[in-house]
């Protein structure tokens, strides 16, 4: 039927979104988003129009995932708690996998924001939307006595994960990443 995908879709995302966790927004070709996941050329870019497309597509559900996950993390009763648990999850999502393949929004932020605006955008949002999640945790968690300014705090505690992913990435380990990470809260809270 002309106009039908012929492809399951959530399969053919979740292969290419792999293949951009794997070798970044600039370094993946049409060819090679064909080969990973199993389509034609030619029908990727009738479903989608082209490779910044499919990102976008591949993109906005692993943020959402990766939102969803973070939302799930801060679930803690403490602020304390909430913030580790944090780090713990980002740590793992950058840092798992056999080879790790780092964090796909601080790589495209660095990488495609000359090639995509658009993808720039999209990070961007991602970004936006995980300081509003964590701020809003932060208000929510009322401990006294507190000088925290859930805002600057879920800022700075955002930028931090993105430092993280970095240093991930020039081969500091998992606990070493906690570690910095249990200083930044010690930092905003207090021993």
């Amino acid at each position: 039927m002309a106009g039908v995908r012929q492809f399951d879709e959530r399969v053919a995302l979740e292969r290419a979104l792999d293949l951009f966790k794997e070798r970044g927004f600039r370094a993946t070709s049409m060819p090679e988003l064909a080969a990973a996941t199993g389509v034609q050329r030619g029908s990727l870019y009738h479903a989608y129009g082209g490779k910044e497309e499919i990102f976008l597509c591949a993109f906005d559900a692993y943020a959402t995932g990766f939102l969803a996950g973070a939302t799930a993390a801060l679930g803690r009763p403490s602020r304390r708690e909430a913030l580790l648990s944090l780090f713990d999850y980002c740590i793992a999502t950058f840092a798992g996998g056999t080879p790790a393949h780092g964090c796909l929004s601080t790589r495209t932020a660095v990488e495609a924001a000359t090639e995509s605006p658009r993808a720039e955008t999209a990070v961007r949002a991602m970004l936006d939307r995980l300081e509003e999640i964590v701020c809003t945790r932060l208000a929510e968690l009322p401990e006294t006595p507190s000088p925290l300014d859930p805002r600057a705090a879920a800022r700075l505690v955002v930028a931090t994960t993105r430092g993280l992913a970095v240093m991930e990435r020039a081969t500091y380990d998992a606990d070493e990443l906690r570690a910095i990470a249990r200083t930044l809260v010690r930092a905003l809270l207090g021993a």
